[in-house]
């Protein structure tokens, strides 16, 4: 069976992307997407052979430098001097999950053939894809607006046997890399640098990774509460489709779907229960899960949009014998929908955590902390206190980025969008529901035990047993740093697929 994926100028959803990932496929181009490429480079050599109009970025600077003529034998170290000068990103380094990403996405907007760019400058990028040479790219240093100018200046590099790479589990030089091979550095062409730099795959790849680990998140928070709700002795009125048809939110209408089939045939859930009424975070499950669920939708969308897109400036139309300067660079959309995503990431975890409180209260027939023996053993109480102040994280990560805008380039660019910060946040938001989830299910699957003999689902049976496996129920205190560890490795590895 042929491993490749051939990028064509076919749409692509983020669950292909997630798809080409993990399945480890490699990556080549078509013959109708090299043809674009080389179309495009061979009109730009054309454009460029005697030509002395200025075209920004081609043959003049960049920024405020843009009224700056480079002359025709000095275009190909303006490109490469724009890629080492850009280089000044700082901070953590990007996990090499995204750097992955990012070369993707790059390699996809470079394919529609409208940059200018050399068929052989894509194909080394593909030859770092499939090796698996990953640039070292750092956190901060973009804005978000002319592109993600500092990490893609960083992805660039290597091109030019400059800068570092991870390359078979280690941090070495370019350079290495480039002997090892036995490739020649890449010699940028006129526009190169600037198609290299410009675009938003930064923001573009930590949006599409966050949204792959909220699919599987908010299943799991919609699981998760659905065990709590059980535990917490709750009834199953408030998830009656009568309800949700009369207020048809779609994503309020599937949680509420979704919860009955987790709890379908539960003894715990068909038990009488002494009380009318469950508080806000057991009975508005389907409303606030829900509405989380649409803004991961939309999302979605923006996403898929942005990853078939050329995001690069300017823009070669060769049909149309123009080169347009524009602004496809500006991450506007990303940034607003990086900032609506996070917030609907951060409400999963306020009301997870919430769900938590109450059932270490010493509510409806659970003991305090949810130990036999309170008092001497303190049990639950303080992993709640781990989730209060993770949510507490989240609402301050949770303050939109995209609203903050700081002029740069001497003015030129006077609005930018912020965009990488509200991604490198949005991510974190993410990472930290999934250990708000963990500490919920710790408290949940001991709640279950106090409803004993009750059986729950035949689903929710073989989830909590395969829990238990992993981290047995609390008897006495113990060291629950650990269970809190094993609980987060538990939900990262789990295939919702082999129990479905």
């Amino acid at each position: 069976m042929d491993n490749t994926h051939y990028i064509t100028s076919d749409v692509i959803s983020i669950d292909d992307v997630n798809q080409i990932i993990n399945q480890g496929k490699l990556i080549a181009l078509s013959d109708e997407v090299k043809l674009n490429i080389e179309k495009c480079c061979d009109y730009l050599d054309h454009k460029m052979l005697d030509n002395e109009t200025p075209i920004y970025g081609i043959n003049t600077g960049f920024g405020s430098l843009y009224n700056v003529k480079i002359s025709n034998e000095n275009l190909s170290k303006l490109q490469e001097n724009l890629v080492k000068s850009h280089a000044c990103g700082i901070g953590n380094e990007v996990p090499q999950e995204i750097v992955k990403l990012m070369l993707f996405l790059k390699i996809q907007s470079l394919s529609y053939g409208y940059s200018g760019i050399q068929l052989q400058t894509v194909e080394r990028l593909i030859d770092f894809y499939n090796h698996n040479i990953l640039p070292i790219i750092y956190e901060m240093g973009s804005l978000g607006a002319s592109g993600d100018l500092a990490p893609l200046a960083h992805l660039s590099l290597p091109l030019l046997g400059e800068g570092e790479v991870y390359f078979n589990g280690n941090k070495v030089d370019s350079s290495e890399v480039l002997k090892h091979f036995n490739w020649k550095p890449i010699v940028l062409k006129s526009k190169e640098g600037l198609a290299l730099l410009n675009g938003t795959q930064f923001m573009s790849a930590y949006g599409v990774f966050s949204l792959i680990k909220i699919s599987k998140l908010s299943y799991f928070a919609d699981l998760i509460a659905a065990i709590s709700l059980e535990g917490f002795d709750g009834r199953l009125e408030p998830f009656n489709e009568l309800i949700h048809m009369v207020r048809p939110h779609k994503g309020q209408i599937n949680t509420a779907k979704r919860v009955k089939e987790f709890l379908e045939d539960s003894q715990i859930m068909a038990h009488p229960k002494k009380h009318v009424q469950d508080p806000y975070s057991f009975r508005c499950i389907p409303q606030v899960h829900g509405a989380s669920k649409d803004v991961f939708d939309y999302a979605t969308k923006v996403f898929k949009t942005e990853i078939n897109s050329v995001t690069d400036n300017p823009n070669i139309f060769v049909e149309s014998d123009l080169i347009i300067s524009g602004g496809n660079f500006h991450g506007q959309p990303l940034a607003l929908t990086l900032d609506f995503l996070g917030i609907a990431v951060a409400e999963l975890g306020s009301i997870s955590e919430r769900r938590t409180y109450q059932l270490i209260s010493g509510l409806r027939d659970l003991p305090p902390f949810l130990v036999s023996n309170p008092g001497l053993n303190s049990g639950f109480m303080i992993p709640q206190y781990t989730a209060a102040s993770i949510v507490s994280q989240n609402k301050q990560l949770a303050t939109p980025a995209s609203i903050d805008s700081i002029v740069s380039s001497n003015g030129q660019e006077d609005h930018v969008s912020m965009g990488a910060n509200a991604a490198t946040k949005c991510l974190k938001i993410v990472e930290n529901l999934e250990r708000i989830l963990a500490i919920e299910l710790m408290n949940a699957s001991q709640a279950i035990e106090f409803r004993r003999p009750l059986q729950s689902s035949k689903f929710i049976e073989m989830f909590l047993k395969s829990f238990r496996e992993e981290v047995p129920l609390v008897s006495d205190d113990r060291i629950l740093h650990y269970d809190i560890e094993k609980s987060i490795t538990f939900l990262q590895s789990f295939q919702i697929d082999d129990f479905e």
